[in-house]
């Protein structure tokens, strides 16, 4: 199980590899769908420390679209200045879907969520 989470963290970590280059490569939902992933991997990535450095991303681009003209602001400026502002808020809401199919994942599948066969 821990190899599982290792491949879902490091496919995560390219696609945002890609993002940065404007490449939104990765439906996440589908790609958990596809693996079958089972619901306590996906809750291993929940609490992973790449699923925390992405909210951290999340966070540096927010504060970087809004602007300012503190310190902090300004070394946002400096690491994130090479990304055109809309480019940067597609960046952000991509990866801010990418937390959201990992949390609506694992809501779809806890325990008595089973889908009732039509016969």
């Amino acid at each position: 199980m821990e190899n599982n989470l290792q491949e879902i963290c490091n496919d995560v970590e390219k696609a945002i590899d890609y993002a940065f280059n404007g490449q939104f490569v990765m439906k996440f939902y589908d790609y958990l769908m596809v693996r079958k992933t089972k619901k306590i991997e996906v809750d291993d990535f929940i609490d992973s420390k790449t699923s925390k450095e992405l909210t951290d991303l999340v966070s540096e681009l927010e504060e970087y679209l809004e602007g300012g003209s503190d310190n902090n602001h300004k070394l946002l400026r400096e690491a994130y200045g090479h990304i055109p502002k809309p480019q940067a808020r597609k960046i952000k809401n991509y990866l801010h879907g990418i937390l959201e199919d990992a949390l609506r994942y694992s809501d779809d599948r806890r325990p008595g969520r089973r889908k009732k066969s039509t016969k």
